[in-house]
């Protein structure tokens, strides 16, 4: 058994790293490389791993440890914050893509039993194929990242009563094969569920967060890595007893742990096992593919497999009409969630081992969702460019703007104004510094509720994606003076900076962007200034760093002005090398900074320092004086020098050697008692 799975682990590696390095220079996601590598050495192809059980194992932990780390990366808190986002487009999409399935199912003469599981199959989306694009492609924050992450999250917690569901089912389609559930058997599962709930809530408000500080009171990483991986196996374990997935209570378990303040560390620690298993479950699905399946129905598949994601798209992408997001977030959400999700793998093997579905119909199933499955990062990556198309299409944007969420009250034409894309952190204090400044100021923004919630409040915010020229021509953007661009959609935010230097080739445009790498880009494309958060994070650690080395205010200022004023280009070229530490406190001030314990018989004990008047005597500076648990920062003239005070003082070398006498007590003359 050991030297089973070990030798599966060495060749499904082995394989992987030879696809991806195929796979690189073709820019084909690793994704498609992992599943390719599951079709190549499993049983249906060259055999090479004849044992899926060992594969599963290693696929499960993946799954676990992968909705683990997206816990821990959101919080109860943001749920919160999404929430009517969570129900009201879960619940949509999972319906009527049920029902559609359902309805198709029927019209083909299949079994009320069987309809009812391929419209359970076909409702769920891939959580760990999408949010792991989506976390790759920096676009979990954003509009269409949320409305994704409501879906996918809705779509977990059915996925718990559709799993209850198929011994019902079992029990309508077939009878004798499986015992009628009780309602003793029911109230028992249903107090073993309350008695987890009240575990977990526990656990969550006093457990959790007391375990972690006294094992982080160890400092021993050893056992931070053992309690982060014990928490979440055992989370996921225990709400297993329940019925739930060990994913789901994977990401319960990542939940709780976000609460804390060692959410960070604990990501840090799990993400390199969580890769690595990762891995195993795209090759675990491609083990699955009937190759000769097929090829044999290759023209039903190819039917099923374009139905599939048709259906599936357009049905997703009514989630964000009815939410009344433009024609950018519609079209990036439905092509998202048009696939078929791991857990319906899970849902489709319980159909056919109760007997609901038919072996035919379950290879034909798992063709067509692996399928689907595998073209994910293609349909997601061509997303950006079929929206820009769409929204080319009048009648579409007709349509959509009749449809507009937030009514447009009538309002006078701006000039010389600022234009705030984006209304996050950053929007809203640059909207409150115009305010403030009487500076003429327009905000556009792609969520309804926000902008309804911050027109109330008489803030001149306009629904609209700002990708689209309409919205930007309405905006005034002819006569605007500045445009700041503050999203978190990398893609959008290339798309606007085109779109703003077209329509108004003087505009001065600003944009804060993550990362320092999008600099160029964006400034080739038109853009006047690029704020990349990571930079700025960078120069304020930089800043009080040196701060902290007392090093002079104004040569502080002095340096960064200096380096944006260079566009960056300090920290962006890699052929320049930026000086050390050491290295900016010589060449920045030729100064010293010196502690002395005043003695009691020092020459300034019991004086203040305007009478001693270091500065203009002896050309030092008295920065502060430490005086027991007090310290005196920036003292005066009035400021009285008494034994046992520590100062700090600042100086040239020499001065600050020559006042040093001052601070200690004279020598003794030869023949003095002691």
């Amino acid at each position: 058994m050991e030297l089973q799975i070990l030798n599966a682990i060495v060749l499904i590696f082995g394989i992987s790293l030879i696809v991806g390095l195929l796979f690189n220079p073709l820019r084909i996601p690793p994704l498609v490389g992992f599943i390719l590598t599951g079709i190549i050495v499993g049983p249906n192809v060259l055999g090479i791993v004849q044992s899926l059980e060992e594969v599963n194992i290693l696929a499960e932990i993946g799954i676990v440890l992968l909705l683990f780390t997206i816990g821990l990366e959101f919080s109860f808190a943001h749920l919160w914050q999404i929430r009517k986002m969570l129900l009201v487009s879960g619940s949509i999409q999972v319906f009527l893509t049920f029902l559609v399935s359902f309805f198709i199912a029927t019209l083909i003469g299949l079994p009320f039993a069987e309809a009812v599981l391929l419209g359970f199959l076909f409702a769920l989306s891939s959580t760990a194929v999408v949010l792991r694009i989506l976390h790759q492609r920096g676009e979990m924050s954003t509009p269409h990242g949320n409305i994704i992450l409501g879906v996918l999250i809705f779509q977990d917690i059915v996925a718990i009563p559709m799993i209850m569901a198929i011994p019902f089912l079992a029990s309508i389609s077939a009878p004798a094969a499986v015992q009628a559930f009780s309602v003793e058997s029911l109230s028992s599962m249903l107090t073993v569920d309350i008695l987890i709930l009240v575990v977990l809530v526990v656990a969550a408000k006093w457990g959790v967060p007391w375990f972690l500080y006294q094992i982080a009171r160890t400092r021993n990483r050893e056992l931070f890595l053992l309690f982060i991986v014990v928490t979440c196996f055992g989370v996921a374990w225990l709400v297993s007893l329940a019925g739930i997935s060990l994913a789901l209570g994977a990401l319960l378990a990542g939940l709780l742990i976000s609460r804390s303040e060692y959410s960070h560390q604990a990501i840090g620690s799990i993400v390199p096992f969580r890769d690595i298993f990762t891995s195993f479950f795209f090759v675990s699905v491609g083990m699955l593919l009937d190759v000769g399946f097929l090829l044999e129905h290759l023209g039903l598949v190819l039917l099923l497999i374009v139905g599939v994601i048709v259906a599936k798209g357009l049905i997703a992408a009514a989630v964000p009409v009815v939410l009344g997001y433009p024609i950018r977030t519609i079209t990036l959400v439905g092509l998202a969630l048009a696939q078929v999700g791991e857990f319906s793998f899970i849902l489709s093997r319980s159909g056919l081992d109760y007997g609901i579905l038919s072996p035919e119909i379950y290879q034909l199933f798992l063709v067509t969702a692996l399928i689907t499955m595998a073209m994910t990062p293609f349909v997601i990556g061509g997303g950006p460019m079929l929206s820009d198309r769409l929204c080319r299409v009048g009648f579409l944007n007709r349509t959509l703007e009749a449809r507009r969420p937030v009514e447009e009250p009538e309002r006078q034409p701006l000039r010389e104004h600022v234009m705030i894309i984006g209304y996050g952190v950053t929007g809203r204090n640059l909207a409150r510094a115009a305010k403030a400044g009487g500076i003429p100021y327009v905000i556009i923004e792609m969520n309804p509720v926000t902008v309804r919630k911050e027109r109330a409040l008489g803030e001149p915010i306009h629904y609209g994606d700002a990708t689209t020229e309409t919205v930007l021509v309405h905006a005034d953007i002819e006569s605007a003076r500045i445009a700041v661009i503050a999203i978190n959609d990398p893609v959008s935010t290339r798309q606007i900076v085109e779109a703003c230097r077209r329509l108004n080739p003087y505009l001065y445009i600003i944009v804060r962007t993550r990362y320092l790498i999008e600099v160029g880009p964006l400034q080739d494309l038109g853009a006047n200034e690029v704020v990349p958060e990571e930079f700025e994070t960078s120069l304020e650690i930089f800043t009080r760093v040196l701060n902290k080395y007392l090093i002079p205010k104004d040569r502080i200022e002095g340096l960064t002005a200096e380096i944006r004023s260079d566009t960056y280009q300090m920290l962006r070229n890699p052929q320049e090398h930026p000086p050390t530490l050491t290295d900016l406190i010589y060449r920045l001030s030729n100064v010293s900074i010196v502690t002395y314990t005043i003695d009691p018989a020092a020459p300034v004990a019991g004086k203040t320092l305007g009478e001693i008047n270091l500065r203009r005597r002896h050309d030092v500076l008295v920065l502060a004086v430490l005086r027991g648990e007090e310290t005196i920062t920036n003292p005066d003239g009035e400021t009285k020098i008494l034994p046992n005070d520590i100062v700090i003082v600042l100086g040239t070398p020499e001065p600050v050697a020559r006042a040093s006498v001052l601070f200690q007590a004279p020598p003794r003359e030869e023949g003095t008692p002691a």
